[in-house]
């Protein structure tokens, strides 16, 4: 990597970094994650941190505000857009069904969770609930989280990917989404996604976060880098957030949260794992498309 794009490689990750941080350590001494402006705080000082780097790294560096994946680009990457869409809902259910066929112990088929939600007198079957819930929850969940994935998605696949892509692929791939984790550690550490009682914590949570970036982020980058646009992983991204609680339907008992059946699990993101290898296993999948030829291309040699 030459010296002027590892210089705004460094200058974006430490943007991204302080600002999520700092919010971070306001709410470790506000009292954690459970205080009432955790989500908005989150919401808005976290997940936006990265588009504020991406803006930030830009002024600094004064590389201009050409090739910034702002354009839908729907006549040629609409395929990318859907396979975001329905492609993501899908690897979610996947490393559900593998996890709980490998934990069947964990598996409620009665729904017992969803049954109590029912008001006495409804006679209506949790599993309608549930598909409901899960085909509702597909279908807004771009429009719901969006705005706040948007936030990350700028940063990491609009601005950090594209310059790290000059390393090659698997090295793009593998280097953003550790950084992508290890950027999540503070909040882990309080108890995000994986809580704080399952064995190894709270160290062994950042590490599969760091694991779960990965595979994830590899996906992600795949369909920004084919579509040329950022939004096929805001959608990812918002659809993975909309359906991550999905398993918690039909789960009883106490799973080991670092294995599942959420899909931040090592066996519930047995999906986007699969996917991961195949992309790092097939060169010719990063293959810049057309359009890249009529682009400014020197951040992604």
């Amino acid at each position: 990597m030459e010296q002027a794009m590892r210089r705004r490689v460094i200058i974006f990750c430490a943007l991204a970094f302080a600002q999520a941080w700092i919010v971070a350590l306001v709410l470790w001494r506000l009292g954690g994650l459970g205080i009432s402006a955790a989500l908005p705080l989150m919401a808005v000082g976290v997940m936006g941190a990265p588009t504020v780097a991406h803006l930030l790294t830009r002024l600094i560096t004064h590389e201009g505000w050409g090739d910034m994946w702002l354009r839908p680009r729907l006549k040629r990457g609409w395929g990318y857009w859907l396979l975001a869409w329905f492609g993501t809902g899908a690897l979610v259910v996947v490393g559900m069904i593998v996890y709980f066929l490998l934990y069947p112990q964990h598996y409620d088929a009665q729904l017992t969770t969803l049954l109590k939600q029912i008001p006495p007198g409804y006679s209506i079957s949790p599993w309608f609930v549930a598909i409901q819930g899960a085909v509702i929850g597909l279908l807004i969940s771009p429009f719901i989280n969006g705005l706040a994935t948007f936030g990350e998605e700028f940063g990491w696949r609009g601005y950090l990917f594209p310059r790290l892509m000059t390393l090659r692929p698997r090295k793009a791939v593998l280097l953003s989404g550790v950084i992508w984790g290890v950027w999540h550690a503070p909040f882990i550490l309080m108890g995000h996604n994986y809580g704080l009682a399952y064995p190894g914590a709270p160290w062994l949570g950042p590490l599969a976060m760091v694991w779960f970036c990965v595979i994830v982020g590899a996906g992600f980058s795949w369909l920004s880098w084919r579509a040329r646009s950022v939004w096929p992983a805001v959608i990812g991204h918002a659809v993975l957030n909309g359906l991550a609680a999905l398993p918690t339907m039909f789960m009883q008992g106490s799973p080991n949260p670092l294995l599942g059946p959420l899909v931040v699990g090592l066996i519930g993101g047995v999906g986007f794992a699969v996917l991961a290898a195949v992309l790092l296993l097939s060169p010719g999948a990063w293959a810049a498309p057309l359009t890249a030829e009529v682009e400014t291309t020197s951040s992604v040699a």
